[in-house]
């Protein structure tokens, strides 16, 4: 791609010889040109009997512009030397080709505004079109074409895709935007340093995230996108300042906060409206107290179709949704290692970069021999707790029997909401624990971090909250304890969520607002404060740490409703009337109590979906034992038991395949978009093939140009195409060794 005409003494291919198609033309345009395989035809030409490559490069921006669009704010320390700050700042704004970022920059306050404000060190970080559109390309932003498919971003064909044009700013998403930015900081690397400069204890070495270096250090307090406050408004009257029922509008803000927030408001929708039909068919259940267990027969089948189709219909939505904004087909890049990751400085035999490397049998001893002990502690100290509670269940049993009261009657529901509020508790204290542990065994990737950390955490909420459901169930077997344990343990729940993640934290935002307003407006600067209100008001609000919570809370309420609906029908009822809360209390939280978070491009909702299946497995078995204790089918049995159980895990084992007869049935993506992603992979294998054959294409179309530069009319006819085509494998040997690391 040329950035402009060619000079003048820029010789063109003979006319007798038609110039090739363009490069664009010939690959698929949602694939990019691997640096590896040179330039593109095009963007080869004669120059003064040399072949130079013109094409956009980063060399080009601008990186010393005094006003631009803050996007994302670096805080440092307080006492950070200056000559640390012009080095951050030096790598921030150098080009590319130096190791730098190449990006905008530039403090909050200026000199004036710092002696009469507060001295903050505050900094502003943004970018240039141009450079958000090539950092675009380079982190593989997959956007919509003109004839409709979804294809991978490139500069050089930024016309083909729709809604382009060279005057549109809108054509990226400000939550594309940060979430660029954030990549191009968080790969600037070391180079030649060998520590930071000003600390000589903060160690450097080839390739090291600078980024993470100066967040482990304290040097770097925290990185975050600013918000937009038009934006916000407008998504905040489009999604819960009105309290309606309306779907909700997730493509906005998926533009605003990005793909991963996105999909768990979709996904609390969805299962929201999917559980109406289980709400519905419960009421009566539980209004006609309806005791016959072939009803209850009825209603545990099709809790059993319904857990299954509403989870396989979900991946369906989502892969629609996910093609729909492009992180469907976008190419997962090599994952770097994680921020807290530590070791001996080696070689990493796959990318051939210094990096810590961490043995993996130090890393299992720690699992085993700490990590999974200290968790069979934790899960024996909930039991321990539990029996507790059932202690406490009795002594108010026998209080109302021995009185008879209408108090003691109250009395009756506090152990639960004491034990559900001890759950909670536990709940929290143990992620705390959970997480320092994982983070201790020192995994590589986040990948993996993750993993093993809602490991930890699904066994423990799982025991901590069904454990002693179960008890009751299977143990006691006393199925008017079960309903009020349940109810009582999923509402106050219910009710505690609400108010610690949302009401709470919402009422000591606005107290700090106002606390903030009043600062500013009592300052006698002569200057718009209106940034610096907004960033010392966002750098003070709390850090959303991802959509974990959100989901784990979901995947309990999964439990209650579906691992004994048959004996409380009355369970959805109350998680559709939370849930019809939660999305605009959820909302709340994003809008005005939480930073707002950097976006991640996510295909699906991860291993939640495996969470979900693998709960819905245990509801079949555990309402299959329910019905299999029920008096009515225990009264068809009276001499054999052996029977009985033996009917039961057959009928278990029975729904238990047709659910995944069912699972396997329903396609995962729906026909229309199986048929683009395979028509994508097509496309992609052929412009290969194009590719592979590109050195050799080239070499001819250009051969008449590389005879004009032998200047050997001397030379027989076969000589001089031998010494051209020498000359052009020399030419592109050296633009090889040029791109080469």
């Amino acid at each position: 791609m040329r950035l402009g005409p060619a000079t003048p003494s820029a010789r063109r291919l003979p006319p007798h010889r038609p110039r090739p198609a363009p490069y664009s033309e010939r690959c698929s345009p949602g694939l990019r040109v691997s640096p590896a395989l040179g330039p593109a035809p095009e963007d080869v030409e004669r120059r003064g009997g040399r072949l130079s490559k013109m094409k956009v490069t980063l060399s080009a921006l601008d990186t010393h512009e005094s006003s631009f669009t803050p996007l994302v704010v670096i805080e440092l320390a307080q006492d950070v030397k200056e000559e640390t700050k012009e080095w951050l700042k030096n790598r921030i704004i150098s080009k590319k080709k130096d190791g730098g970022a190449q990006l905008l920059f530039r403090p909050l306050l200026n000199k004036y505004e710092k002696e009469t404000l507060e001295n903050q060190n505050l900094y502003l970080v943004g970018a240039s079109k141009i450079r958000l559109l090539l950092g675009a390309e380079a982190v593989g932003l997959v956007k919509e074409c003109n004839d409709n498919t979804m294809r991978a971003f490139t500069y050089g064909t930024r016309h083909t895709f729709k809604g382009f044009d060279d005057d549109n700013d809108d054509f990226l998403t400000m939550a594309e935007c940060q979430f660029i930015i954030k990549h191009e900081l968080e790969n600037l690397r070391a180079r030649d340093e060998k520590m930071i400069p000003g600390y000589p204890q903060a160690k450097l070495y080839p390739g090291k995230s600078l980024l993470r270096r100066l967040l482990t250090s304290g040097i770097v307090i925290q990185v975050f996108p600013l918000h937009d406050n038009e934006a916000l408004k407008k998504l905040e009257d489009s999604w819960y300042t009105r309290f309606t029922i309306k779907c909700q509008p997730t493509d906005s803000i998926r533009g605003y906060f990005g793909e991963t927030i996105a999909l768990y408001f979709g996904f609390l929708e969805y299962f929201t409206f999917a559980l109406i039909p289980m709400a519905v068919i419960g009421l009566p259940y539980y209004l006609f107290v309806w005791e016959d267990y072939d009803k209850y027969v009825i209603f545990a089948s099709f809790n059993l179709i319904w857990s299954t189709v509403i989870l396989e219909v979900w991946k369906r939505g989502c892969a629609s949704m996910t093609y729909r904004w492009g992180t469907l087909v976008m190419k997962r890049q090599f994952e770097e290692p994680r921020p807290g990751y530590h070791g001996v400085l080696g070689i990493n035999p796959v990318t051939g970069r210094e990096e810590p490397l961490y043995p993996s049998y130090k890393r299992q001893l720690r699992i085993y021999l700490v990590s999974l002990p200290f968790v069979c502690l934790c899960l024996y100290f909930s039991l321990f707790v539990m029996m507790i509670y059932f202690d406490m269940e009795a002594w108010a049993l026998g209080l109302h029997e021995s009185s008879g009261s209408e108090w003691t009657g109250i009395l009756l529901y506090v152990p639960s909401i004491i034990y559900a509020i001890v759950i909670e508790i536990m709940n929290r204290l143990y992620r705390y624990a959970a997480e320092f542990l994982t983070s201790w065994e020192n995994h590589r990737l986040e990948s993996a971090y993750q993993n093993h950390l809602i490991l930890k955490v699904l066994v423990f909420n799982f025991l901590n909250c069904f454990a002693s459901l179960f008890y009751i169930a299977f143990v006691l077997r006393d199925m008017k304890l079960l309903r009020q344990s349940l109810a009582t343990l999923l509402i106050t729940s219910q009710i505690l969520n609400q108010v610690v993640e949302s009401l709470l934290p919402y009422w000591l935002q606005r107290k700090h607002h106002m606390q903030v307003k009043r600062k500013v407006q009592a300052l006698k600067a002569d200057i718009d404060a209106t940034l610096y209100e907004q960033v010392v008001l966002e750098k003070e609000m709390g850090t959303y740490l991802g959509t974990f919570d959100d989901y784990l809370e979901l995947f309990l309420q999964f439990g209650y409703v579906s691992l004994f609906s048959c004996v409380y029908p009355l369970a959805a009822t109350f998680a559709v009337l939370n849930n019809l809360t939660e999305v605009n209390s959820d909302a709340l939280k994003m809008c005005r109590v939480f930073k707002r978070p950097f976006a991640e491009p996510s295909a699906s909702i991860g291993v939640w979906q495996l969470a979900f299946e693998t709960m819905s497995v245990i509801s079949v078995v555990t309402n299959c034992a329910l019905i299999g204790m029920s008096p009515q089918v225990n009264a068809l049995f009276p001499e054999s038991k052996a029977d009985l159980i033996l009917i039961v895990v057959a009928v278990e084992h029975a729904l238990l395949a047709f659910k995944f007869i069912l699972a396997f049935a329903i396609p995962d993506k729906p026909r229309h978009i199986q048929m683009k992603l395979a028509r994508l992979e097509f496309e992609s294998l052929e412009a290969l093939k194009q590719q592979c054959s590109v050195p050799f294409t080239h070499l001819w179309n250009l051969m008449p140009v590389a005879l004009a530069d032998t200047h050997s009319d001397c030379l027989a006819p076969t000589q001089q195409v031998k010494l051209a085509t020498e000359n052009l494998k020399e030419e592109w040997r050296e633009g090889e060794k040029e791109k080469a690391p």
